[in-house]
């Protein structure tokens, strides 16, 4: 019996290495586990559960095979996919949780969350973070027209990377207090999230004295990263994503 978590994928027709890595990933380590945890940034970006691009199509019936195989499926909002909502759900068969949720597997207890709250130096994405995540406006966006909220979606990304390259590490990473304030506020000890793509696995200390947990998940890129969980406690690994050269490569007689 185990639980996997995963986050950070950044799916885009642009990286199809990356897809198929995770449709791979879906059909074998998934097949079987007790429940998949996706902890945001499933997508590149997420214009809509409308949205008929065939990458949107074939990720979504990945992920419904997998949930009629038995497995549980669960999602976070990232600061990519944050539109995603009950259509996807539905078609998929996974539970939308919230920001930040306490879970309990195996007998411990765990706070899952993207990990965009943690990031607390970086104000002006904490203020658009506050402005996106509104419901009134999370409605209106749904409603426009899709080619209008394609040219957001491009517009959203082109600012964030110009955000992103011009600030220093520290700004970008998650802020120790915000980290320490997040255990104690849901009195577990250890976290799980992604999002700053700096995998790893961190001892934290807290006011009270005692020693809590912080275990990062990296991005999908050349290596794909997912936590197991099990009976044991968490464990944080990596795997190679291979080109799709090499794979044909390999797989000719």
């Amino acid at each position: 019996m185990h639980t996997l978590l995963i986050s950070d994928l950044h799916l885009t027709p642009e990286r199809p290495r990356v897809v198929v890595a995770f449709e791979n990933f879906l059909q074998q380590e998934a097949s079987g586990c007790d429940a998949l945890y996706i902890l945001g940034d499933l997508f590149e970006a997420w214009i809509g559960d409308d949205d008929p691009a065939p990458l949107s199509r074939r990720v979504i019936e990945a992920l419904a095979a997998l949930s009629r195989r038995g497995t549980q499926l669960y999602f976070t909002h990232g600061n990519r996919d944050f539109a995603v909502g009950k259509r996807f759900a539905r078609e998929t068969g996974c539970h939308i949780l919230d920001d930040h949720c306490v879970k309990t597997l195996y007998g411990r207890r765990y706070l899952l969350l993207h990990g965009d709250t943690l990031c607390s130096d970086d104000k002006t994405y904490q203020r658009v973070r506050r402005l996106t995540r509104n419901p009134v406006l999370l409605a209106l966006l749904r409603n426009l027209p899709l080619a209008t909220r394609q040219k957001i979606a491009e517009g959203g990304r082109a600012r964030s990377a110009a955000h992103t390259g011009n600030q220093p590490d520290y700004i970008l990473d998650v802020n120790s207090a915000a980290v320490s304030a997040a255990l104690m506020r849901f009195q577990v000890d250890t976290m799980i999230h992604g999002h700053t793509h700096r995998p790893g696995d961190h001892r934290v200390a807290l006011p009270s004295g005692d020693t809590g947990r912080r275990i990062v998940l990296g991005d999908w890129d050349t290596q794909g990263w997912v936590v197991k969980v099990d009976a044991t406690g968490p464990t944080l690994s990596s795997f190679p994503i291979e080109s799709l050269d090499n794979r044909a490569t390999r797989s000719a007689p």
